[in-house]
């Protein structure tokens, strides 16, 4: 294996470096960071918010512990109701979307408090960081933030069971106005960090947290914390706001340029974890038409139907089937007549599902049903 080293490129006529590159591969043009040489640039998916597949930009207010909102991000909580959750056009330049929080109280954050967005990393793409080792990389995480509260603000990023834990804060100075944030963390040679198809890291940004989840910010930590002490509480304030977008962790010291995909390969990467037979654009629910529905046709009285559903991409583990009648609240099957078939579900993998109806089914009908794979970390 070649090491890469540290090469700075200029032109006779200037005195400033056109090129750059760093131990870690990352290249700088013009003393700007532009690309890193490596594939796998930045480990969060959709960072910038594009894709929302379970709620298609509809407010949501999280009632329990991890719930997902915007495709890979989660929140997590300790009361319920605290905040609401939504895909905003609020953004900037660069960007089209952003997550945005907002505070439905003046909640005083008790000591055993958290309220947190965060999204973990799958463990297959933080493996080559080497965190857990001699050999841990050094990464950098980079976002743009807006808030209507001004303050430091902390956040954390942590192993996939946050026994390794690392607080940080940064300042927002400006209020309702979006700022370019980047944070560099040595890489923690301490813990278990997995890299296998569970969650291997988490990039956590808190709403609130109490002291027994705070701590220093700056150097990592045995103890679960998922902020830092000091912390700006968004949730301590009512009708606050809080938005991110573009955030990015990569290896180095440098906070490299947003690194932009086609939208497709992005909602591939998100099908992985969560995908749907609805179209893109509409919410999972019952009752909402057949558009885009999986369809089976009877042919035989008294046999079951059944339909086979290839998702839309290998997901990350074998998932949670939900289904969604496409005409009643039932979850079951539609008909165009008589009972509406019950619902089976066999054979789920990783790959697809078999769906089934249970009870007997008109002769030369056709039957409807949605469904949804979850398999979240």
């Amino acid at each position: 294996m070649s090491t890469v080293k540290a090469t700075n490129f200029q032109n006779a006529s200037s005195a400033t470096a056109n090129m750059v590159t760093d131990a870690n591969g990352n290249v700088s043009f013009g003393g700007t960071a532009a690309m890193s040489s490596s594939f796998l640039r930045n480990r969060i998916i959709n960072g910038d918010m594009r894709v929302d597949q379970r709620n298609a930009a509809a407010s949501v207010t999280p009632t329990t512990n991890a719930t997902y909102t915007l495709d890979r991000w989660r929140t997590g909580l300790s009361q319920s109701s605290k905040f609401s959750v939504q895909q905003s056009s609020v953004t900037t330049a660069g960007f089209t979307n952003s997550i945005l929080v907002t505070s439905l109280s003046s909640y005083s954050v008790l000591s055993a408090d958290f309220f947190l967005l965060n999204q973990y990393i799958e463990g297959f793409n933080a493996a080559d960081l080497n965190f857990g080792t001699a050999n841990a990389k050094t990464v950098t995480l980079s976002f743009w933030v807006r808030s209507s509260l001004t303050g430091t603000f902390g956040g954390c990023l942590n192993n996939g069971d946050s026994t390794r834990c690392y607080p940080f804060t940064y300042t927002i100075s400006t209020a309702n106005t979006f700022e370019y944030k980047t944070v560099t963390i040595a890489g923690d040679t301490s813990g278990t960090w997995t890299t296998n198809n569970t969650a291997g890291m988490t990039v956590i940004f808190s709403l609130g947290a109490g002291s027994t989840y705070s701590g220093t910010a700056g150097a990592w930590s045995g103890s679960t914390l998922l902020s830092a002490t000091g912390a700006t509480s968004v949730v301590g304030t009512n009708g606050a706001t809080f938005y991110v977008t573009g955030v990015q962790l990569e290896v180095g010291t440098v906070a490299t340029p947003f690194e932009r995909q086609i939208f497709s390969n992005q909602l591939a990467q998100c099908q992985r974890y969560y995908g749907k037979t609805f179209l893109s654009g509409t919410a999972p629910a019952q009752n909402i038409g057949v558009t885009a529905s999986l369809f089976a046709c009877s042919y035989t009285v008294n046999q079951p139907i059944a339909v086979n559903w290839k998702y839309p991409a290998t997901m990350r583990a074998a998932p949670t089937i939900t289904t969604y009648s496409p005409d009643n609240a039932s979850a079951n099957w539609s008909t165009q007549g008589g009972s509406r078939p019950t619902v089976a579900v066999q054979s789920i993998g990783d790959q697809g599902v078999s769906i089934r109806g249970t009870t007997a089914v008109l002769v030369n009908a056709s039957y409807e049903i949605h469904a949804a794979a979850d398999a979240e970390l």
